[in-house]
């Protein structure tokens, strides 16, 4: 097993990212052993008197390295300082301290992760109007992450977005993009990749090749192109191509029942072409049980299927369902087993 840390970044600071971490590390000791937070100290001291609710809240222990996290004791929430000390911004209001705070994090774990210091990372909710007024030339993680990684390794990385629950997954050809743009996206070659990669990651994932569901971008997948041409132009040649490299991919479908026909067992995962058609079958089913997964990088990030929600940031009242769950993804994905603890907070 990967006996490495797991890192957690906060998200934006004034969202629920710091109180569902505490509550994560109150609810699920076990599963948080061995992980810690990649942010700022007085900003989780906060998400913990969140999570407390006028309770006691959990205490904080300060990091000097990621490597001390395995001696942090259960429901104690190990912090390593990555940014510099500063005011932390009001609840529940996109700020450019924010999102200088958010993405500062996600940029160390990113770089804590590529070069092998961390296991991976499980990323809270970042606000993209506040990444935005912070100067970041990224909408959100995957962007930011994708380009990380490409610094790296010196060259271009496709990734791609899945969003998985326990009773469905999906995979998006394009992702945070205007409609107009993201069927301009719909191309052989994006097809193509996303079956790529879709296939290489789940077969990593389930020990076996996945039985992949591609779904069309038109109605009815086009009615054999009365209702467009994308699905014989681009989607179906894709998916000649992608069989030819022995990936098991059956299609296009109708949009309005492949979903249906994945939750029930007959496909492992739906290749999506744009966003919100993959999306919201997945989040109708329950955003608490959703993790978001982005396939195609050299590190394993995972991140719960929620924003920031800053109309409840600061009552208390955020459920930490989908960020444990992604940490147990990551773990899983990471082959990081939870460790022995001991040792006591600051």
């Amino acid at each position: 097993m990967n006996a490495l840390p797991l890192a957690l970044t906060p998200g934006d600071p004034a969202g629920i990212g710091p109180e569902i971490i505490a509550k994560a590390f109150r609810e699920a000791p076990d599963l948080l052993r061995g992980a810690f937070v990649a942010g700022d100290v007085e900003c989780m001291r906060r998400g913990a008197a969140f999570a407390a609710g006028g309770g006691v809240a959990l205490p904080v222990a300060l990091l000097e390295s990621a490597g001390e996290a395995h001696g942090v004791p259960p429901q104690c929430i190990p912090v390593l300082q990555v940014t510099a000390s500063a005011p932390l911004p009001a609840i529940g209001r996109a700020s450019a301290e924010g999102g200088r705070l958010a993405a500062a994090c996600v940029t160390w774990a990113a770089r804590a992760a590529l070069r092998g210091e961390v296991a991976g990372l499980v990323t809270a909710p970042l606000h993209k109007e506040a990444l935005a007024a912070a100067g970041v030339p990224f909408p959100g993680h995957t962007e930011l992450l994708q380009a990380e990684a490409a610094r790296h390794v010196g060259h271009a990385l496709p990734v791609r977005m899945m969003l998985a629950n326990d009773e469905l997954r999906t995979v998006l050809v394009s992702i945070h993009m205007a409609l107009r743009d993201a069927i301009d996206a719909v191309t052989r070659d994006n097809v193509l990749e996303t079956l790529r990669i879709t296939h290489r990651s789940l077969s990593a994932l389930l020990g076996r090749a996945p039985r992949i569901a591609v779904a069309g971008l038109n109605p009815h997948a086009g009615e054999g192109g009365l209702f467009g041409r994308e699905e014989g132009e681009a989607i179906v040649p894709a998916m000649e191509a992608a069989r030819a490299e022995g990936i098991h991919a059956q299609g296009p479908f109708a949009p309005d029942t492949v979903f249906m026909r994945a939750r029930r067992g007959e496909f492992d995962v739906v290749v999506a072409m744009y966003h919100d058609q993959g999306l919201i079958p997945v989040k109708y089913l329950g955003v608490e049980k959703g993790v978001n997964v982005t396939l195609g990088l050299p590190l394993v990030r995972t991140s719960p299927d929620h924003g920031t929600a800053f109309d409840i940031a600061g009552t208390g009242r955020a459920d930490a369902a989908s960020f444990i769950e992604a940490v147990r993804v990551a773990r899983q994905l990471a082959g990081v087993a939870p460790q022995p603890t001991g040792g006591r907070p600051s």
